[in-house]
């Protein structure tokens, strides 16, 4: 079936992340050269004859040009003067393994999806130790893709695989409404992962009624330095909020009004901020910060009270920040695992892909899971799909494969099968429309599914899992 010999010629694979290994063969054509057609590391200040990319005010871009130099020096120390970019944590790498590594170093074993695709790394700039990069950086980085594919013409898959949960969750932030925006720009498809929150009980969400107090229960941990919880919910419901602290003091209920107020329950002081609709969005935010005043939070139970005063729609949701910064064990105590997408996979026109175990052929439980019905005028189905995200096998950085878990490993086969099909489409001229919305389509229409299920699509595995033989058209 020569429809089938794809490799992901012609197309560009780009990798928004850690950065990558230049070096690895994994990225390197037959005689030695770079499969990377450009590299543009944020995170550096430029050294003598370096530039930040033309139109871009920070870090140094690295030409194909730039990278066979390095990689035809005498010693790493040349190398590494000539290409200072370097994948410290060794995401970027693996995920680039799964979306277009060749397998070379495993004699084509460990082969990555569009194993003969170009790339285009953007290694973001520097976040603190575990922290997410800020929303300029990754918007400057998807314009930059965008961009230099339009320029070379060549059709463009983009992978996000991280994110992170501060947001209504609606699609409705400006990083969101961007990623929707840059979606109608060029003959590209972005691939972002449904996060690893699915199991974190970081997420809680409920009904509230006219005149009826309800209260939401957070455990916090011993020894945890710094805690922040955001309430989302309609601007049209009126809410005062009440604070009770492990010992049982209560503070409040604290009327709206604009601006931080701080109040204080034993050895934490707690900001809370009543926020208002932002131009992106109509709901609002109601953000509580705790503090210690000494080293920790007051560990135990805590519980925010919400006192209604007037309901018209009455939902609610409530975050922590990612299980990844806070204690194990610090978490609601009802918690409710739907709508634990991070952001930005909940943008409306991304493919939204989830993770399952393709030993077992089981969802994988940490995957981010979607809304569970039409409750809001915005409602979308995510995810799209779901791909292998449990052991995958891939490119280490430094050399070598190393075994990876999580959506982030789950979304590069999204992006390099994305590749492919653009690739039967655009370049050999099977059609010429397929990109956007299109591939998304197609993808979830020849998405397998997996036993077990009532309804497809769901909020886990959203149409089913990759397949992209039935995604081709016959």
């Amino acid at each position: 079936d020569t429809r089938l010999s794809l490799y992901g010629q012609g197309i560009f694979v780009a990798i928004i992340d850690s950065g990558i290994d230049y070096a690895n063969i994994d990225f390197r054509n037959a005689d030695g050269s770079t499969r990377i057609r450009y590299l543009w590391d944020q995170s550096l200040n430029p050294a003598d004859g370096e530039t930040a990319p033309v139109g871009y005010s920070i870090g140094v871009e690295y030409t194909k040009g730039q990278i066979d130099e390095a990689l035809n020096a005498q010693t790493v120390s040349e190398q590494r003067r000539l290409v200072r970019s370097q994948d410290i944590s060794g995401h970027g790498t693996a995920v680039a393994g799964v979306a277009a590594g060749n397998g070379s170093n495993s004699g084509g074993r460990y082969a990555g999806v569009a194993m003969q695709s170009e790339l285009i790394v953007v290694k973001l700039g520097n976040p603190i130790q575990e922290g997410f990069p800020r929303t300029t950086e990754l918007m400057m980085g998807i314009d930059y893709i965008i961009r230099k594919a339009l320029e070379l013409r060549m059709p463009v898959a983009v992978n996000i695989s991280f994110g992170n949960t501060y947001g209504s969750h609606e699609g409705t932030s400006l990083l969101e409404r961007y990623l929707d925006d840059m979606s109608n720009y060029w003959k590209s498809v972005i691939c972002v992962g449904s996060g690893n929150e699915g199991t974190s009980a970081g997420h809680t969400s409920g009904m509230l009624k006219e005149r009826e107090e309800q209260r939401v229960e957070l455990g916090v941990q011993q020894r945890e330095p710094a805690l922040n919880v955001q309430l989302w919910k309609s601007y049209v419901d009126e809410v005062d909020i009440s604070v009770i602290g492990p010992s049982g003091v209560r503070v409040g209920p604290i009327s709206e009004r604009l601006g931080t107020q701080r109040f204080r329950i034993g050895g934490t002081e707690i900001l809370l901020y009543y926020g208002k609709p932002s131009p992106y969005q109509t709901n609002q935010e109601i953000y509580f910060d705790f503090i210690p005043t000494g080293s920790y939070i007051d560990s135990g139970v805590w519980q925010i009270v919400l006192t209604p005063r007037k309901v018209v729609t009455g939902i609610y949701q409530m975050w922590l920040p990612s299980q990844s910064v806070l204690n194990q064990g610090t978490a609601f105590l009802n918690p409710v695992s739907s709508d634990t997408l991070t952001i930005p996979s909940t943008a409306s026109r991304v493919v939204t892909v989830g993770a399952y175990d393709a030993r077992s052929f089981s969802y994988a439980d940490f995957s981010g899971r979607g809304a569970l019905e039409k409750n809001a005028e915005m409602w979308v189905q995510k995810p799209d799909l779901a791909a292998p995200g449990v052991r995958v096998t891939t490119a280490k950085a430094g050399g070598g494969y190393g075994e990876y878990s999580g959506t982030s490993f789950a979304v590069p086969f999204v992006t390099g099968s994305a590749a492919l099909l653009m690739e039967w489409g655009i370049i050999r001229g099977n059609d010429p429309y397929l990109y956007g919305e299109k591939v998304k389509a197609y993808l979830r229409r020849g998405a397998r599914h997996l036993p077990g299920y009532e309804r497809w699509p769901n909020n886990q595995l959203g149409y089913g899992v990759l397949c992209v033989e039935s995604s081709l058209p016959d």
